[in-house]
């Protein structure tokens, strides 16, 4: 079966291989790449984003929030490249590596950007990374992203990261929390699931009319 795999990136992935990581200079010339109006230019830059590694994170998040639509689409494209390929068997150390950059990306100013991590980290995190995401918990503007990319990892740590936010959370919110926390075994009192409670009034279980 015939491939779109060019000599650049074979170059590349054969680098990756061999735990080569790219200079500054390759990963300012892949934002430039990205920030191209061409997408002749543009579409390689972020088709090839991955072998860039975790010193591009940063810069890629920043060009999400370009108010060029394609320019944004393509940085966050990239950047979904290098996280999945740093989660690839093997790689544990650069999934590490680029795992620390996304957590920093928790603090952006942009609720875009820390929706993408969020979910990117439950790609690739380990149970270190879940305290820092259920931070996201008391973001308005997140905390639906950040419970369900956390519904992702297994173990106490996670259940006790929605405990804690349950107690604390604005009443809107508890439902949800505690839909997660009955779906990993925990029994919660009230606040029932949207998908038991009738949109509209029912006539089932009342008593005929005499």
């Amino acid at each position: 079966m015939k491939t779109n795999t060019n000599k650049a990136e074979v170059s590349g992935n054969a680098l990756a291989a061999a735990g080569v990581a790219q200079s500054p200079e390759t990963v300012n010339e892949l934002i430039a790449r990205i920030r191209s109006k061409d997408d002749k230019v543009r579409g390689p830059a972020w088709q090839g984003a991955a072998l860039a590694g975790a010193s591009a994170v940063k810069p890629l998040a920043e060009v999400m929030m370009d108010p060029d639509f394609e320019i944004a689409r393509a940085a966050k494209r990239g950047l979904s490249r290098i996280v999945r390929h740093a989660g690839r068997p093997g790689a544990k150390r650069e999934a590490k590596a680029v795992a620390a950059e996304l957590v920093q990306l928790l603090q952006s100013p942009h609720a875009l950007v820390r929706r993408e991590a969020v979910w990117m980290l439950s790609e690739i995190g380990e149970d270190g990374v879940i305290a820092p995401m259920a931070v996201l918990l008391a973001d308005p503007e997140a905390r639906e992203d950040a419970r369900c990319a956390l519904m992702r990892f297994a173990g106490r740590q996670a259940t006790s990261a929605f405990r804690s936010a349950f107690l604390s959370a604005p009443e809107d919110f508890k439902y949800a929390l505690a839909e997660s926390l009955r779906e990993r075994g925990v029994k919660v009192d009230g606040y029932p699931s949207p998908k038991v409670v009738p949109s509209r009034k029912t006539t089932v279980g009342e008593p005929p009319n005499q």
